[in-house]
């Protein structure tokens, strides 16, 4: 896209952290930006808070685990601004650290996956034929993670798999976008690579029933703040990068159409496709040792 003023942005996760921050960003710059979001309260609140600050924002509960939900959410954006530009399939939870992928129950895969990877197709499956319908430029973000599309982490598995796979999916649209000749672009967002204050470590505290635990847990569920006390008393503070900052540099990739939005961790990038061009076993993951199997 060569410009964003005066355009439609849509953003799932909407209503706080990365979405946030993109949503604040893109009405910042001229842009009419339709938030969505599962929790009516915190949607409520951030669509008051940037309205307040003078920006043209509207809010829509959505829940992308459901087709219907996000076609009710492009319907809505198209009855409020008369059109879609950007659309950035943000939304996404972290099930929990249990660790073994052995020791998840079927609804920490479902609601993972579900949110995560059917939430992005969902958001493709609704939008993308309203966009090339429109007959202007667009632009698609989806949302993955170093923790996965780059380099996996062994304790967060079905997470690192959901990522890897938004990666995947946002190649392969590229591509379909491309042979199909369309004027929509898009690209694939890896936030890092510091750690990130956003809400993804307290998704389990508003878990839809319909993907409620039917086992309880054997570890507890991490927290963030209580993560980073233990860094700061390791003396290893957390570097953390300012939302805004995620923000910037995703509205830069569009108006540039830069595919790749911050893959920054060369090394994992380099190690990972070396294992896999000399057929070694991997050794790449971030937080093991192979010398010592830990």
């Amino acid at each position: 896209m060569h410009a964003v003023e005066g355009k439609v942005a849509v953003v799932t996760g909407g209503a706080n952290g990365i979405g946030l921050a993109m949503g604040r960003h893109f009405a910042g710059h001229g842009m009419s930006v339709m938030l969505a979001d599962i929790q009516p309260g915190p949607l409520d609140a951030a669509v008051a808070l940037l309205r307040g600050e003078g920006l043209d924002v509207a809010g829509c509960l959505t829940d992308v685990t459901k087709l219907a939900s996000v076609d009710h959410l492009a319907d809505e954006t198209m009855r409020a601004f008369g059109a879609v530009h950007v659309l950035c399939n943000n939304a996404g939870i972290g099930p929990g650290g249990q660790t073994l992928l052995w020791d998840y129950e079927e609804n920490d895969w479902r609601w993972c996956l579900d949110v995560n990877v059917c939430g992005v197709a969902w958001g493709i499956k609704a939008f993308v034929p309203r966009m090339i319908r429109g007959g202007e430029e667009g632009h698609i973000v989806n949302t993955s993670s170093g923790n996965g599309g780059i380099a996996p982490m062994g304790d967060a598995p079905i997470y690192a798999m959901s990522k890897s796979a938004v990666t995947t999916l946002t190649e392969l649209l590229y591509y379909q976008l491309r042979t199909q000749n369309t004027k929509v672009s898009c690209s694939v967002l890896y936030p890092g690579p510091n750690w990130l204050r956003t809400k993804l470590w307290e998704a389990w505290r508003t878990r839809p029933e319909e993907y409620a635990k039917t086992a309880a847990r054997t570890t507890a569920y991490p927290s963030f703040e209580e993560f980073e006390r233990q860094m700061e008393a390791a003396g290893t503070p957390l570097p953390v990068t300012p939302l805004e900052d995620v923000a910037g540099r995703v509205l830069d990739a569009i108006l540039e159409d830069r595919f790749w939005i911050n893959p920054s961790n060369d090394d994992a990038l380099d190690a990972r496709y070396a294992s896999m061009k000399a057929r070694r076993n991997p050794d790449y993951f971030r937080n093991w040792n192979p010398t010592t199997n830990q």
